[in-house]
């Protein structure tokens, strides 16, 4: 089963509370998801590879560390473009492919709709962007067009989680690691998380 992160950093704390806030503007909501996002993705990376490396300080040459891993950042769209700036202040070095995905509002199933991966994979480690674990539906359909694009290493990174959404990726998905800021109650009729935050695409965008 698959491990599952939850942030229990007061920074973290404090932010997805003012995320949270119906009173919160879209640039501000923008602000808050970028800054999540990259404390999120600090937790999440704590396990890359280095290299060592000599490097010529203004006193003398000492040992240091570069990233041997290339990363690549999958935002699914849309809400999960609005977490790609945050994670890439940490990482500028990353790769962003983009897989579009649709939520049917009958089923609840994933639709794709958008997907440019080239043949063969450019990265070695994804992290899987979407601000919202719901029904888990999208993440699971992106992880497996992820594993046949060839990517070994996988993690999800997101902001808030649903217990349903945290099951059906531990059941599909066993060895992919989850990362949130929260984990929330439970999804109503419509699929939406509660108390989560609303539609998080409407939020980013200003389309509510």
């Amino acid at each position: 089963m698959s491990t599952v992160h939850a942030s229990t950093h007061p920074l973290v704390k404090h932010k997805i509370t003012r995320l949270r806030d119906t009173a919160t503007d879209p640039k501000k909501f923008r602000e808050l998801v970028q800054e999540i996002s990259a404390l999120i993705a600090y937790e999440a990376t704590a396990d890359l590879a280095v290299v060592s490396r000599e490097v010529q300080t203004p006193m003398e040459i000492t040992q240091g560390w570069e990233l041997q891993e290339k990363i690549g950042l999958v935002p699914i769209l849309r809400a999960g473009l609005g977490m790609v700036e945050g994670i890439w202040e940490l990482m500028p070095s990353s790769e962003v492919w983009h897989i579009g995905l649709y939520r049917d509002e009958q089923t609840l199933h994933p639709v794709q709709y958008y997907n440019k991966l080239p043949t063969e994979p450019t990265v070695s480690v994804c992290l899987i962007l979407d601000p919202m674990l719901a029904t888990g539906g999208s993440a699971a359909a992106t992880i497996e067009i992820l594993k046949d694009w060839g990517v070994k290493k996988i993690k999800f990174v997101g902001l808030i989680g649903a217990p349903e959404g945290i099951a059906l990726l531990q059941k599909e998905h066993p060895d992919v690691p989850i990362y949130l800021a929260a984990i929330d109650d439970h999804l109503n009729e419509k699929g939406y998380i509660v108390p989560g935050l609303g539609d998080a695409g409407d939020r980013l965008f200003g389309t509510a």
